[in-house]
């Protein structure tokens, strides 16, 4: 009689072991700390590599559901037979099967098609911040993935030429088809659809940098919105914000539009910047969340979207 209880044992005994194994981590960490004394700088992408690691759990849940839907059908079906008044039919659990096969495969598809487009947009983040980045070495400052009220700004350069809000819009190519793009001072017209709305954005958030950054410094700044699509060849027809492809940077940001920036205008504008960018946890020795030892995710910080 006591072999019914064996499933109930097995059950208790795989939840109580990951529980001991966490609390002999946590134990473990609490001996060590790390060096760092202060947050790190957000990199290209920070907002965007938080929300595939979050879609690649869900992804991983609607897998190993998909997986397991048959098996569990299969179960409750010869519990019924064994233990049940032998009613319910064979029809309603292949029914059920089915119908749950088919929500976690929609759910399973959604997710990695959502990913494919953020992985997208990091890729070309990075590679735009990684381009941006050579500014520094003609003195400029440059921030990644700047969050600002509700939304993220991809990049900040400022320099002696002023202030920039780059917005980085990532889009796919066809693999054979024309790969130039019309900027015509209101949109973009790509080969198979026109859109505006990234040009408003761009727009909007360089304006709201530029309010951000007077009320912070106690004097006057301007931002200029920058739109970049990473790989594209660009006609620009009629005169607008900036727009660009990624590369060669120093021909866009280089080039005078009013005053030029004192070096310690851009000292204060750095500093203002800076510590609003620099919120990014370490990753050692933090103290971690039972769902973060179990994942082995990364420790969350702020979430905002981009």
């Amino acid at each position: 009689m006591y072999y019914y209880l064996l499933p109930i044992v097995i059950l208790l005994g795989s939840m109580m072991v990951p529980l001991v194994v966490i609390l002999w981590i946590r134990r473990l960490r609490k001996s060590r700390r790390s060096p760092l004394t202060a947050q790190l700088l957000r990199s290209p992408g920070e907002e965007l590599s938080k929300q595939i690691d979050e879609i690649n759990e869900n992804i991983d849940a609607n897998f190993t559901f998909l997986s397991f839907t048959p098996l569990m059908c299969y179960t409750m079906y010869l519990s019924t037979r064994i233990w049940g008044d032998g009613t319910t039919g064979w029809l309603h659990f292949v029914v059920l099967c089915i119908f749950f096969m088919a929500f976690f495969s929609w759910k399973l598809v959604t997710g990695i098609n959502i990913r494919e487009n953020l992985r997208l947009g990091l890729d070309c983040e990075r590679a735009v911040g990684q381009e941006l980045n050579q500014l520094m070495l003609d003195g400029y400052r440059v921030f990644h993935d700047f969050p600002a009220e509700n939304f993220n700004i991809d990049h900040i350069v400022v320099g002696s030429t002023g202030v920039f809000a780059v917005e980085t819009k990532g889009r796919s190519k066809s693999v054979k088809g024309d790969v130039k793009i019309v900027y015509d001072g209101q949109g973009v017209q790509f080969p198979t659809h026109y859109e505006r709305e990234p040009v408003e954005q761009a727009m909007r958030q360089a304006d709201w940098l530029s309010r951000w950054l007077t009320s912070a410094v106690g004097a006057q700044v301007s931002a200029r919105p920058v739109l970049v699509y990473p790989g594209w060849f660009i006609e620009r027809k009629k005169p607008g914000l900036l727009i660009y492809n990624g590369k060669n940077p120093q021909a866009v940001f280089k080039i005078r539009a009013g005053e030029l920036l004192s070096a310690e205008m851009v000292l204060r504008i750095s500093h203002q910047l800076e510590q609003r960018c620099r919120n990014v946890d370490g990753l050692a020795y933090k103290k971690l969340s039972i769902r973060e030892i179990l994942s082995n995710d990364k420790p969350e910080t702020n979430k905002l979207k981009s």
